[in-house]
């Protein structure tokens, strides 16, 4: 099963604004204009988290 969390490399972001976190609503580090789930770092840890322990 394909993940929904975007795997785009955020690039260079200097004074672009930032997308909100889809779980949590925190700033990412990627731009609004980014397609796709946009997750922070800690929510995206989790995710990870819960993807790599569910068998």
């Amino acid at each position: 099963m394909g993940s929904l969390r975007n795997t785009e490399d955020p690039g260079d972001t200097e004074g672009a604004p930032f997308a909100e976190c889809v779980l949590c609503r925190a700033p990412t580090e990627y731009p609004e204009s980014t397609k796709g789930v946009t997750l922070c770092p800690r929510c995206e840890w989790q995710e990870a988290q819960r993807t790599a322990c569910s068998g």
